[in-house]
């Protein structure tokens, strides 16, 4: 890139302004050659839609298509009071008894935490339930955002059993959920879990770097140890653009 910021004009300079494909794609295919041949690396930012459309004498609207392609592919994340970046890539993630963490530092994402809240909370009747405690029971409440490469992916939001009630706030920053459970000598080895979607709502939209309406994916999930007792329930949301989950289906 010539400047922070700026594509350089050249990458443009022969689109077919008059033949069969459309501009958005001709452009959105230069733009995904740079990403992929590292000139233009992770962390880099686009100019805004405004000033590149004027630079190249395209409409508004074209550019959006082309950047909002890329941002579905993966390549690109728009972050709010940021911009446009160029991003490593979605994480995919297999529906296994796996933490968020673990797949990031697996896939040398650089995982990193926000702490938002650590409590200890009388639980819910749903949250009593799935921790197989009495309604009213003191359980530790933990409510993080997990960072990839210093983007947003997922605000995680976790109740867990009174023996887990001296959990810190070190700790949660500094170390995933499940390696803590697991340094505690806690095998997990089965949970009920469900994938779903909704809205973002206001604060989550802020917290994940998101437009205000946008489409979030959503986990719950009771986590059991290898004595059939609960650990763990969590219910997480997650940026759809950045993050997927990936399930094989067998044929009986």
């Amino acid at each position: 890139m010539t400047n922070e910021g700026q594509l350089p004009s050249d990458l443009f300079m022969d689109l077919d302004r008059s033949g069969p494909m459309p501009l958005y794609f001709q452009v959105a295919s230069r733009i995904e050659e740079s990403i992929r041949s590292g000139a233009m690396p992770p962390g880099a930012r686009l100019e805004n839609e405004i000033a590149l459309g004027e630079r190249l004498g395209l409409s508004r609207p074209t550019i959006r298509r082309a950047i909002q392609d890329l941002v579905d592919k993966g390549l690109l994340v728009r972050r709010r009071g940021i911009g446009t970046q160029v991003v490593h890539g979605p994480v995919t993630r297999k529906v296994e008894l796996t933490s968020l963490y673990d797949d990031l530092a697996q896939g040398a994402q650089a995982p990193a935490t926000k702490l938002l809240q650590r409590n200890d909370v009388p639980a819910p009747d749903d949250v009593a339930a799935a921790l197989s405690v009495e309604p009213g029971t003191t359980v530790a409440h933990i409510r993080r955002v997990r960072f990839a490469e210093d983007v947003p992916m997922a605000i995680l939001e976790n109740y867990l059993p009174p023996e887990f009630l001296d959990l810190t706030d070190e700790d949660l920053q500094a170390h995933g959920l499940y390696q803590l459970l697991r340094g505690r000598g806690v095998t997990m080895r089965v949970a009920k879990q469900r994938i779903g979607a909704r809205a973002v709502t206001d604060e989550e939209a802020g917290l994940l770097e998101i437009e205000d309406g946008d489409p979030v994916l959503t986990m719950s999930r009771t986590a059991y140890d290898a004595s059939g007792r609960a650990v763990e329930y969590g219910v997480h949301c997650y940026r759809p653009d950045r993050y997927s989950f990936e399930v094989t289906l067998v044929d009986k």
